[in-house]
């Protein structure tokens, strides 16, 4: 019977997640369905994201329904062959509601990999530091307003052979509040002294829209610390930004607003929910958390334009560099990417918008993850394709 019977269970994305919300069946019960097709959205909260059949076969009931929040590893469905007996179906329910406890998944492990504050100079630092110590460790520098939780598809999934560590801005998420100049050289800084801090001398640096511009920033300013650059949308290749994004994520107050506001991140606008808004939301009621996105805002985008050129540090730089970046991009147009030098692999994704590591999650994570393993011969390859 097990062979023939496929558990569909809520996911699990990112190590600190412990619950998610079946937020609608995307398949009727009856439909047969391949290997690697969407089944249901699942909503944290984070973001809206599809789970995809772990198999082929039949959808033959839908356990959960729309709307129930429940823990990882919670059964939400059933998988089976059109021949399997509903009273095999059945049985199976049943069993595995004996043999596992839905709040197993939540509570194992509950405390590994949850962030901790890591002091940095005069500030505190909320860190996430997961995977082995052998390979030269990753550092996720995530974008403007954001927080960890913007890796939530990706800080794992590059964690298996190498230590992987995210964490908040000043003035963003958990971190303390105070950004200084807000300048991404002052930025650039704080990542320098975290390095530092964590003992690593070196990194490959993975940056996103703002967190881009720091990372290319902190190859200027301190080359020494970085293995490779993966940049994802990143600020200072052009001048031209959504200053209207910008003003209205900072402070829009109300939930439809914000709503609104973060549906310009993303291509699929079905991707932003409830849980997230309200998230967002929340971290800008945090004291001085409003008050420090203004003062970066003003230093990093002053009348709605880029402040910095960073494109020299691309065109004399030897370290190992790709860039990925989303068709529709609403944020940063994926037109900054044009006249870069042509060993600088640049990937365009079709239908995806400004957050590439969400909407096209196991393509960037597997372009990452080959292009660290090996960066030197990854920058040869791409001199060979130029000259091709």
């Amino acid at each position: 019977m097990s062979n023939t019977i496929t558990a569909l269970t809520m996911p699990k994305f990112g190590l600190a997640m412990t619950e998610g919300k079946l937020a609608s069946w995307t398949v009727p019960v009856g439909q047969s369905v391949q290997q690697g097709d969407e089944l249901a959205d699942i909503e944290t909260t984070k973001i809206t994201s599809s789970y995809e059949s772990p198999a082929a076969g039949v959808l033959r009931k839908q356990v959960a329904q729309a709307g129930e929040t429940l823990p990882v590893g919670a059964l939400i469905g059933v998988l089976a062959d059109a021949e399997t007996p509903d009273v095999d179906i059945e049985a199976f329910i049943k069993n595995f509601h004996a043999e596992n406890p839905q709040d197993a998944a939540a509570t194992q492990d509950a405390n590994a990999g949850e962030p901790k504050p890591v002091t940095v100079g005069e500030h505190t630092l909320n860190v996430r530091d997961v995977g082995t110590h052998t390979g030269t460790p990753i550092v996720l520098v995530h974008g403007f307003g954001g927080d960890i939780s913007n890796w939530l598809l990706t800080q794992d999934a590059l964690a298996a052979d190498r230590r992987v560590i995210a964490f908040d801005l000043p003035g963003h998420g958990a971190s303390s509040k105070n950004v200084g100049t807000g300048t991404l050289a002052f930025l650039a800084g704080v990542v320098s002294a975290l390095l530092k801090t964590l003992e690593i001398e070196k990194a490959h640096v993975v940056g996103h829209s703002l967190g881009g511009g720091i990372a290319l920033t902190l190859l200027r300013d301190h080359p020494d610390q970085v293995a490779s650059l993966n940049l994802l949308a990143p600020a200072g290749l052009g001048k031209d930004v959504n200053a209207d994004f910008i003003s209205a994520f900072v402070d829009s107050e109300s939930s439809r607003d914000m709503k609104a506001v973060l549906q310009m991140l993303v291509y699929n606008k079905a991707l932003v929910g409830r849980k997230m808004v309200d998230a967002v939301l929340r971290a800008r009621r945090l004291d001085g958390a409003r008050d420090a996105l203004h003062v970066i805002a003003k230093a990093c985008f002053p009348n709605g334009h880029q402040a910095d050129d960073l494109r020299p540090v691309l065109a004399g730089a030897e370290t190992p560099t790709q860039i990925f970046w989303g068709k529709e991009d609403e944020i940063l147009s994926v037109s900054n990417a044009s006249g870069l030098p042509d060993v600088i692999p640049v990937t365009v994704y079709e239908e995806t918008g400004h957050l590439p590591q969400l909407e096209r999650a196991t393509d960037v994570n597997k372009a990452i993850a080959v292009f660290v393993k090996d960066p030197e011969a990854a920058l040869s390859m791409a001199r060979m394709d130029a000259t091709a």
